[in-house]
């Protein structure tokens, strides 16, 4: 899933954060970073290769905005697999109980 690798740097999650807030410029974006300008703009890059940002030029400025879709497929994928996650903690925990149970009966 091209979205992990994407978010696994805390710069691009800063970002992505930033973009749930509104759009952004590049600019105003490269302006909260103690990084490079093109540094910041290889973390965009990454980010709109993921779908993760959109991004249309206004004039001479590169305006990004938060593309939900894919952080929505990843909360499916993960909810998914808490649920099956949960479903064998319930299957241990009764197999537990009950194995603690029969050991009291001895």
């Amino acid at each position: 899933m091209q979205v992990f690798a994407a978010l696994a740097d805390p710069v691009r999650c800063e970002i992505v954060e930033m973009l749930a807030g509104g759009e952004r410029s590049a600019g105003a974006i490269a302006a909260r970073f103690p990084v490079s300008g093109p540094a910041v703009s290889r973390h965009l890059r990454v980010l709109r290769e993921a779908g993760i940002a959109k991004c249309r030029t206004e004039a001479q400025r590169r305006i990004y905005s938060l593309n939900p879709e894919p952080l929505v497929e990843l909360e499916g994928w993960s909810t998914a697999l808490l649920s099956q996650w949960r479903s064998r903690f319930e299957v241990l925990g009764r197999y537990l109980d009950e194995s603690q149970g029969k050991g009291e009966d001895s």
